[in-house]
């Protein structure tokens, strides 16, 4: 096992690729639908990464990643937003919110594990937790 990742996104076939890819690098996978489900995953779980969709239904992905940097359990856990929204200003939105990097969707199978990793082992470099 290289370490857990919650994925709190509510598109059932965005969200079987993720966790289908993910467990085939050896990724505990843990699944949210929205973001109260996926804060409360967080809280539980604490994961070594989240991926989280931008566009949820009631609480959108900014306000989630705000809302668990909050919490001092999760404030290093590195957020990753894996998004449609692609338009001027939606990376900086993201970051600014908590995230740590931005994934466009369709996200690339050939080249998703290797973000995903590279994010990690940045967030290992800067001190926090996380595998790679």
């Amino acid at each position: 096992m290289k370490g857990k990742i919650l994925i709190i996104e509510d598109n059932e076939q965005n969200l079987y690729l993720l966790s289908f890819i993910l467990k085939k690098h050896d990724y505990v996978v843990e699944t949210a639908r929205d973001g109260e489900e996926g804060i409360n995953a967080a809280l539980h779980s604490r994961p070594d990464l989240i991926l989280l969709d931008i566009q949820l239904p009631g609480m959108d992905g900014y306000a989630v990643a705000r809302c668990l940097k909050s919490h001092p359990g999760l404030r290093d856990t590195p957020i990753i937003a894996v998004t449609s929204y692609a338009m001027m200003g939606d990376r900086e939105k993201a970051l600014e919110s908590g995230c740590i990097g931005y994934i466009k969707k369709p996200i690339d199978p050939e080249s998703f594990m290797s973000q995903v990793e590279a994010y990690l082992l940045q967030n290992t470099e800067k001190g926090g937790g996380g595998y790679a």
